[in-house]
């Protein structure tokens, strides 16, 4: 009977119902279509030797660390990740810690104690680019070689051009982070091979969307997201529906200028929705931030918003 996903941090020894597995390594922020090629070839193993395949990653993103400060824009968070990876038909995601002690981990001590001793990995899949241990001496050829010596497969995978969706040459994190910047979520989903989406729980408000005849569900998203500040047109689900709505994130400058919200119309629903979890996927994008100089100004414009949302979606 196999196992339900599940995602580990930290295992001092290989995790019940993954002993064995094939592994993909890698940051994976976004596991974007570049990403899938890994991710599919180890997934390939696992089906060919029967055994369970996960995704081995780390938090908090090495840049990060090194930085003393959060730098990067994260497309996927830990939970995110998980999503995607469960979606991908994987059966884990094992997250290590990256603090001082990996940082400062000799490649070989890597590959002993972490892959073969808490890991008891019996594959293991990495991209051309992936380099580890410290001072990132641990080359994706040293790997190959400490397989063979440690008594378990790996294969290095090279830089893939094309995909089924095509070319693959502008496909990045960095590309897709500048495009959300931007507010491009249409490149950012082509870039992902599938719509960019925040998870988070709903919160309380000031409940001013109510007043206005919009209610709204509001979700406070990473700290690192630098998703331009605007309105956008979103299906959000929750509990496995999902629908469709109008969203704007910003400091809604109208009223406080507050910190970074989401704020999500859902299309004709009303009703009690605090404390769940929600997936907002972005699908378009309609209009940056404004500060209009009146209350009626900005709910004939969040009006108009609404429709161009849904004629977006429809085309969708």
């Amino acid at each position: 009977m196999p196992h339900a996903f599940q995602t580990v941090v930290d295992p001092a020894a290989p995790p019940p119902g993954l002993q064995g597995a094939v592994v993909a390594i890698g940051n994976f922020d976004g596991l974007h279509r570049g990403h899938r090629g890994v991710v599919a070839r180890a997934q390939a193993l696992a089906r060919e030797s029967g055994r369970p395949c996960v995704l081995l990653t780390f938090e908090p993103h090495p840049a990060d660390y090194f930085a003393g400060q959060p730098v990067i824009f994260r497309l996927t968070p830990p939970a995110a990740k998980a999503t995607l990876a469960a979606r991908l038909g994987l059966d884990g995601l094992i997250v290590l810690t990256f603090d001082a002690a990996l940082a400062t981990l000799p490649a070989r001590s890597f590959t002993e104690d972490i892959l073969k001793t808490r890991l008891g990995v019996s594959a293991v899949v990495a991209g051309y680019d992936f380099y580890f241990g410290a001072r990132r001496s641990g080359s994706p050829e040293f790997l190959v070689e400490e397989g063979a010596r440690l008594g378990f497969a790996v294969e290095i995978v090279t830089r893939i051009l094309k995909d089924e969706d095509g070319d693959l040459s502008a496909v990045s994190s960095t590309a897709t982070r500048a495009a959300l910047e931007e507010g491009n979520v249409e490149l950012a989903g082509r870039l992902l091979g599938h719509p960019w989406f925040v998870e988070g729980e709903i919160l309380h408000g000031r409940k001013l969307g109510r007043t206005l005849g919009f209610p709204t569900a509001n979700i406070a998203l990473d700290p690192s997201c630098r998703l331009r500040h605007g309105i956008y047109a979103v299906t959000i689900e929750i509990d496995g529906v999902r629908r469709e709505g109008v969203a704007n994130f910003g400091r809604r400058p109208t009223f406080d200028n507050g910190p970074p919200l989401l704020e999500v119309f859902i299309f004709g629903f009303d009703g009690d929705l605090y404390g769940k979890t929600a997936e907002v996927a972005f699908i378009g994008f309609i209009r940056g931030e404004t500060k209009f100089e009146s209350v009626g100004a900005l709910v004939l414009q969040m009006q108009d918003d609404s429709i161009k949302a849904r004629a977006i979606l429809a085309r969708r």
